[in-house]
């Protein structure tokens, strides 16, 4: 049973009415991968835009394992002293993550971002010195659009994020760096310049199928 763990901020989470690109994979994987899997993480719900709480289960879709590790706001800095804990309890063998926009956009620098993006990988190491992770860059959003210092942030970011994959990359426990969605588009990949639509969502979740058959045979190629 191969247990994967999606990790994110409220790209990943979603609202309430979504699928969210979770759900997209899920299925990508249920048609193509040959073995048991589960999505496995101590939260299930959606934020809900109505309240500003993550209380929601109404999704789309509501008949698919919803577990993740997902927070509305949430980043590197929030994730990787929760890490360990969550790896250990569900037992997680790929973590599927994609972080960042919130660290720059709110509590550090793209240096200190790239520290903790390398804090959280010790952490999940140290629970499970096997795991396998797979790293989305931080993708195109409005703000990186028309503010040009949070931009060149980003830029740096992903760079150091690049730098940090192939410095920790280790034949035990694989480090992945997916590329971008290509052709990700905020004005039609998104509803309002960062979190994705649907469309958005089949992208996400191409980045992360594509990554894992690539590089470790997980899967097929995606095609939504």
């Amino acid at each position: 049973m191969l247990r994967f763990m999606p990790v994110g901020d409220s790209q990943t989470i979603g609202s309430a009415g979504e699928h969210t690109w979770r759900y997209r994979l899920w299925q990508h994987l249920r048609e193509t991968y040959g073995g048991p899997f589960k999505l496995v993480g101590p939260r299930e719900t959606l934020y809900d835009q109505a309240t500003g709480t993550p209380t929601s289960y109404e999704y789309a879709d509501p008949d698919f394992p919803r577990a993740h590790l997902a927070g509305w706001g949430e980043g590197w800095l929030h994730m990787a002293p929760l890490i360990g804990e969550a790896v250990r309890s569900c037992r997680a063998d790929v973590l599927l993550v994609s972080l960042g926009l919130i660290d720059l956009g709110f509590y550090t620098n793209a240096d200190q971002t790239a520290e903790n993006a390398r804090a959280f990988v010790a952490a999940a190491r140290a629970a499970n010195p096997k795991v396998r992770m797979v790293v989305l860059p931080v993708i195109p959003n409005v703000r990186a659009d028309t503010d040009a210092p949070f931009a060149a942030q980003v830029t740096r970011f992903n760079e150091l994020l690049a730098k940090a994959v192939a410095d920790l990359d280790e034949p035990r426990s694989p480090l992945l760096l997916a590329s971008p969605p290509p052709s990700y588009d905020i004005n039609f990949d998104t509803y309002d310049g960062t979190h994705p639509n649907a469309s958005g969502e089949y992208r996400i979740a191409a980045a992360f199928a594509d990554a894992m058959h690539q590089a470790w045979d997980v899967g097929e190629p995606y095609e939504a």
